[in-house]
C-alpha cells in the first residue's frame, strides 16, 4: 500500500515514513502550479513566484528544512538558473536581430512559396527543424528558434508553440550532446551499454509518435494523409538511424546525424516532386540566392559555431579552466534527510550554449547591418528589446527552479516518487516508470535533472521488483524527455519569442493531454518490451 510503507530514500540515511499528509503536502506546490497555469491561467512569473513561496512554507513548516538549508537552495537555485538563463537571454537576443532584420518573416514567406502543404511545413519546421537544434544545443533552443519560423510560414503563435515542442521531445535524451545520458550514467554507476539500446529504441518509438501527431496537426486529416509517406520515411529514418548511432561512439549525435539527413532527403523529396516547389526554385534563382542566403545565415552560422565549439578538442582544453562551479556541504533536514556534500554544475564563460548564441547574434546584426537589412535598428536598441522581453521570463525560471530545489533538498521529490512507485504492482510498475521521470523534468524543466533526481530511485525499484534494469531507466530518460517539454521553464521561454508572454498556462493546457497520451504509450512499450 502506497502510506503503510517505510522506505530509504535516495541521498537519505535514515528512514523517512509516507504518510496521506505528508504525501499530499510533498505534492502541493505542483498541484498549485498546475492549477494556477491550466485553470486560473496565471502567467509563468506570477505563477511561479507563488510556487516559490508555497515551496518554502511546506519545507520549511513541515519537513523539517532549517534556514541554512534553504539558504543553500536559493544559493544552488540561482546558480542552475542562471545556467538556464544564459541560453534563454542569448536566444532571445537572436531572435531579436532576426526580427528587427526581417528575417523570419522571409523564410516564413519562402517556405510557403515552397510548398502550401502545411503537415510538409509542420514536417520541415516543427518536426525537423527543432530536433535538429536539440541535438546540437540545449534548454529551450529548438521552441525559441524555431516557433517563430512556423508563425511566419503563417501558423497561430500558440499552435507554433505546441508543434516545436512537441517535434523536438524524441531528441532530448540523446540530444545537448548527450547531456542527459552521460548523467543517467554517472548516477547509475552502470555501464553506457546498459541502457544506451533500450532507450534508443523507446526514444525511436516516441519520435514516430511525436513525429506523426505533429504533421497531423499541423495538416489536418487532407494534407497529413498526403504527407504520411514522407512521414513514415522520416519516422524510420530517425529512429533506426538512433538506435544504430548510439551503440557506437559516436553516440553524442546519435540526434544531430539522422535529423539533418532527413531534412535533406525531406526538402529534396518534396522539391523533386512540386511542380509548385520547381516554380519557388525558379523564381528564386531568377531573383539572385542572396536574399535567401541572409535570411538563413543565421541558422548555418549558429550549426556551424555550436560544431565548432563542441568538436574542435584543443580549443574545449584550452577554455576548459574558464569554468565556474560552487562546492556545497552536506546538509540534514530535522526529519532525517541528507543531501550530500556537492559540487554545482560548472558553467563554463566560452563553451556555454548561451554565449555561442550571442556570438550568433553579434555577428549576424553586422552581417545583416552591412547589407543594408538593419538600417533602422541600433544594436544598444535590440539589447534593450532582448532584457525588456526576458523581464518575466527570467522571473518564472528563477521561481520554478527555485522551487524545485527546495523539494529535492526537502525530501519532498523523493517521497513523491516513492509514493507512486508504492503504490503501483510489479506488473503494472513499467507503464508508471516514465511518468515518474516525466514528473521530475515537469518540475525542474530539464530531462537531466530527472535524472539526477530520479534515475537512483528507478533502479533501486527495478532492482527490489525484479524488473529488467534497462527498460526501466530507459523509460525513466524517455518519459523525462517528453515531460520536459511540457514544463513551464520551456514553455515559458517559448511563449516569449512569439509574443505570448502571461499566456503560458493556454499552451500547457493544450500540451499536457497530448504529452501525457504519449507518455502513456511509451509505458505501454517498456511494459510489453520487460517482459
Amino acid at each position: 500500500m502506497l502510506f503503510s510503507k517505510k522506505v530509504y530514500l535516495p541521498y537519505n540515511y535514515a528512514i523517512m515514513p509516507i504518510s496521506v499528509i505528508n504525501w499530499l503536502l510533498a505534492f502541493s506546490p505542483i498541484f498549485i502550479l498546475i492549477v494556477l497555469m491550466t485553470i486560473f491561467k496565471f502567467g509563468g512569473s506570477k505563477a511561479g513566484i507563488i510556487t516559490w513561496l508555497v515551496a518554502q512554507i511546506i519545507a520549511f513548516g513541515f519537513f523539517g528544512t532549517g534556514i541554512e538549508i534553504l539558504r543553500d537552495a536559493l544559493f544552488k537555485s540561482v546558480f542552475l538558473a542562471l545556467d538556464v538563463l544564459l541560453i534563454i537571454w542569448g536566444a532571445m537576443y537572436l531572435y531579436q536581430v532576426t526580427k528587427a532584420a526581417g528575417t523570419i518573416q522571409k523564410i516564413g514567406e519562402f517556405l510557403s512559396a515552397f510548398t502550401h502543404n502545411k503537415a510538409y511545413q509542420g514536417i520541415f519546421l516543427g518536426w525537423l527543424f527543432p530536433s535538429f537544434l536539440q541535438g546540437m544545443g540545449g534548454f529551450g533552443v529548438p521552441v525559441a528558434v524555431s516557433a517563430p519560423l512556423l508563425v511566419s510560414a503563417g501558423f497561430s503563435p500558440l499552435l507554433s508553440i505546441v508543434l516545436t515542442s512537441i517535434g523536438h521531445g524524441w531528441g532530448v535524451s540523446f540530444g545537448s550532446m548527450g547531456t542527459s545520458i552521460r548523467t543517467l550514467e554517472a548516477v547509475t554507476a552502470l555501464p553506457f551499454d546498459t541502457f544506451a539500446p533500450a532507450s534508443a529504441i523507446l526514444l525511436g518509438i516516441a519520435a514516430v509518435i511525436s513525429g506523426t501527431v505533429v504533421v497531423f496537426i499541423a495538416g489536418g486529416k487532407q494534407h497529413f494523409l498526403s504527407a504520411l509517406p514522407l512521414t513514415i520515411l522520416i519516422a524510420t529514418i530517425l529512429s533506426v538511424g538512433q538506435y544504430l548511432i548510439a551503440q557506437t561512439e559516436f553516440w553524442v549525435i546519435a540526434v544531430t546525424l539522422p535529423t539533418l539527413i532527413s531534412l535533406i532527403i525531406g526538402l529534396g523529396l518534396v522539391g523533386n516532386f512540386s511542380k509548385q516547389s520547381r516554380s519557388w526554385v525558379k523564381q528564386v534563382t531568377k531573383k539572385g540566392w542572396r536574399e535567401i542566403g541572409l535570411a538563413v545565415f543565421p541558422y548555418v552560422l549558429l550549426v556551424f559555431l555550436i560544431l565548432f565549439f563542441n568538436f574542435l578538442q584543443p580549443l574545449r582544453d584550452f577554455l576548459k579552466p574558464f569554468t565556474i562551479s560552487l562546492e556545497f556541504s552536506a546538509l540534514i533536514t530535522k526529519m532525517g534527510f541528507q543531501t550530500p556534500a556537492e559540487n554545482s554544475k560548472g558553467i563554463n564563460i566560452f563553451l556555454h550554449p548561451g554565449t555561442i548564441l550571442v556570438i550568433t547574434g553579434l555577428i549576424t546584426y553586422y552581417v545583416l547591418k552591412e547589407n543594408g537589412n538593419l538600417k533602422n535598428k541600433s544594436n544598444n536598441a535590440i539589447a534593450l528589446d532582448t532584457i525588456n522581453s526576458s523581464i518575466k521570463t527570467s522571473i518564472a525560471i528563477f521561481s520554478l527552479v527555485g522551487a524545485a530545489v527546495t523539494m529535492r533538498h526537502a525530501g519532498m521529490i523523493s517521497l513523491l516518487a516513492q509514493g507512486i512507485s508504492n503504490l503501483f504492482p510489479r506488473s503494472v510498475y513499467p507503464i508508471v516508470a516514465p511518468f515518474i521521470g516525466a514528473l521530475g523534468a515537469f518540475i525542474t524543466g530539464s530531462n537531466n535533472n530527472s535524472n539526477v533526481l530520479f534515475a537512483g530511485l528507478q533502479l533501486q525499484t527495478a532492482q527490489l521488483l525484479k524488473l529488467p534494469v534497462a527498460w526501466i531507466l530507459a523509460a525513466q530518460t524517455t518519459g523525462g524527455a517528453l515531460g520536459s517539454i511540457m514544463a513551464p521553464a520551456k514553455v515559458i521561454l517559448g511563449c516569449n519569442t512569439v509574443g505570448l508572454d502571461g499566456q503560458e498556462g493556454q499552451v500547457i493546457s493544450r500540451l499536457i493531454l497530448t504529452c501525457i497520451a504519449i507518455i502513456f504509450l511509451i509505458g505501454i512499450a517498456t511494459f510489453l518490451l520487460a517482459k
